[in-house]
C-alpha cells in the first residue's frame, strides 16, 4: 500500500488544515525574526506534527473504529500535544511571523475587557481542575461517546474541545508569567496538576474493570483491528487513560519544580533568540 495513503485524510476538515496550516506558516516566519532556541522549535513541530496526525489522515479511521486508538487520539489532543506546543512558548514566535495589522488586533484583543475576565474565572485553579477533568468524563459518558462517534458534528466538536481545553490547562499550569492579567504560584500549579490525576485514574480504572461492554459502538461499526475483543479493548484504553494520562500531570510537575530550582534557566527558555 502506498505510503502516502496513510497520510490522507480519512474525513477532510478544512477547519483541521487551515489552523494547522495557518500556526506553520507563522511560526516559519517568525523564526527568521525572532530566533528561537532550537529547544522550542523541537518542542512546537513535535506537537503540531503529532496533533496533526491524530486528527487529519488515516490514524482518525482507527480512532473511530478502535476504543483504545480513540483514547490515544486524545491522549494527544489533550495532553501531549498542547504539552509540548506549551513548553516551545511560542507565542512571541506566532506574533512575530504576523503582519504588523495582525498584531495590532491581537494587542487589542488581548486588552479587551470581557476576555480579562472570562481569562480571571477560567483561570481560577477550581474551575480550571473542574473543566479539565469533566470533559473527560464527560465524552467518556457511555450515551454521549455514542452519539458524539456516529455524528461526525459532535465528534469534530468533541477533538476540538479537548485540544482547546488542554491548550488552556496547560497553558495555565506551565507558564510561568501571567496568563493575560492572572499570575498563579508555583505551588498551586503543581496543586492544580495533582489535582486532575485521582479523577483519570478513576475513570480508567472503572472502564478497565468493566466486566461488559461499555462502548458498544465500535462492536456496531466494526472494530479495525481484529482479534481484539472488546473487553480488551476497554481494558487497554483504560490503561492509557489510567497511566498515560497521569504521567502528564507528573512530567509537568518535575517541570515547574525545575523552573523554580533554576529560575535563570526557564527565563532563558522562555525568551526567544
Amino acid at each position: 500500500m502506498d505510503m502516502l495513503y496513510w497520510f490522507t485524510p480519512w474525513e477532510e476538515s478544512a477547519l483541521v488544515a487551515v489552523v494547522a496550516g495557518t500556526a506553520a506558516i507563522l511560526f516559519l516566519r517568525g523564526c527568521g525574526r525572532s530566533h528561537p532556541r532550537l529547544q522550542q522549535k523541537l518542542y512546537f513541530w513535535t506537537g503540531l506534527i503529532l496533533l496533526y496526525l491524530v486528527s487529519h489522515t488515516q490514524f482518525d479511521y482507527y480512532a473511530e473504529h478502535q476504543f483504545f486508538i480513540h483514547r490515544l487520539q486524545h491522549l494527544v489532543l489533550h495532553h501531549l500535544g498542547p504539552f509540548l506546543i506549551i513548553l516551545s512558548s511560542p507565542w512571541s514566535t506566532l506574533l512575530a511571523g504576523m503582519p504588523h495589522p495582525g498584531r495590532q488586533l491581537c494587542a487589542q484583543i488581548a486588552e479587551w475587557k470581557p476576555l480579562l475576565y472570562l481569562d480571571r474565572v477560567l483561570c481560577k485553579p477550581i474551575i480550571a481542575v473542574t473543566l479539565f477533568s469533566a470533559l473527560i468524563g464527560f465524552w467518556l459518558l457511555p450515551s454521549v461517546h455514542f452519539t458524539a462517534m456516529i455524528d461526525w458534528r459532535l465528534y469534530r466538536l468533541m477533538n476540538w474541545s479537548m485540544f482547546i481545553n488542554g491548550l488552556m490547562f496547560w497553558g495555565i499550569v506551565l507558564h510561568q508569567r501571567p496568563i493575560l492579567s492572572v499570575r498563579l504560584t508555583p505551588g498551586s500549579r503543581i496543586a492544580m496538576m495533582l489535582a486532575v490525576i485521582p479523577p483519570q485514574i478513576v475513570l480508567g480504572a472503572l472502564i478497565f474493570f468493566a466486566t461488559r461492554e461499555i462502548y458498544p459502538i465500535y462492536t456496531i461499526c466494526g472494530r479495525a483491528i481484529g482479534g481484539v475483543s472488546a473487553i480488551a479493548d476497554q481494558q487497554i484504553g483504560g490503561i492509557i487513560l489510567w497511566i498515560h494520562g497521569a504521567m502528564m500531570s507528573a512530567i509537568g510537575i518535575l517541570i515547574v519544580a525545575r523552573n523554580e530550582l533554576m529560575p535563570g534557566k526557564a527565563r532563558e527558555q522562555e525568551q526567544p533568540g
